[in-house]
């Protein structure tokens, strides 16, 4: 299956350009494009309320993703990246025409499923540092850690990251991806949005 992904942010824009683009790299690569998907809507939206969500879920082994560039397909460098990675995890192939890039079995592929690997790498150390050293400064300050007695609300560990974890949510960000940066349970962040996002 090939997928074209067509996205502008506002009615005043056009997708007729992104189009047309994909269109012509299409013929000129003899590729058969089987599905359009095209909306108007801000990158800023969550994942989940844009189509390309809908492109993810459909993705398998050796279909193919073409978008006019790659800014289409998130509004920042970490959500792009993220959805680049599960394409490849995915094995399928992505074309962004305008910046040249060809996603799939290849060396370029290979070296930035490596960059991929060690950015989430560098992020889940850098959150277990900040976490040890706001546990070590809140200790120093006569703080008692832990769970009050007869509570099991909580965690200090995500009272922590309260704001890195709605920040990843907004953009996002799966219950298990935030999970395994901040190398808790599932069930942990589970219960932590419970608590204090949809009782809210």
């Amino acid at each position: 299956m090939t997928y074209a992904y067509v996205r502008v942010s506002t009615e005043k824009q056009t997708i007729e350009n992104q189009r047309y683009e994909i269109s012509q790299f299409a013929a000129a690569k003899k590729i058969t494009i089987t599905k359009w998907f095209e909306e108007t809507i801000s990158a800023s939206k969550k994942i989940e309320e844009r189509l390309i969500s809908t492109i993810l879920r459909k993705l398998k082994s050796d279909d193919i993703l073409i978008v006019s560039e790659i800014s289409r397909m998130g509004r920042n460098l970490m959500q792009i990246m993220s959805i680049l990675h599960l394409c490849m995890e995915r094995k399928a192939k992505v074309y962004a025409i305008k910046e040249g890039y060809e996603l799939g079995n290849n060396i370029n592929s290979k070296v930035l499923a490596f960059a991929f690997g060690l950015s989430a790498e560098i992020e889940r150390n850098l959150i277990s540092l900040r976490t040890k050293e706001a546990l070590a400064r809140l200790k120093a300050n006569g703080k008692k850690l832990g769970r009050p007695c007869g509570s099991q609300k909580k965690s200090p560990k995500l009272l922590l990251h309260e704001e890195f974890i709605r920040r990843k949510l907004s953009e996002g960000a799966k219950q298990v991806e935030i999970a395994r940066l901040l190398k808790v349970h599932r069930h942990t962040v589970k219960k932590w949005m419970d608590e204090n996002i949809l009782s809210n």
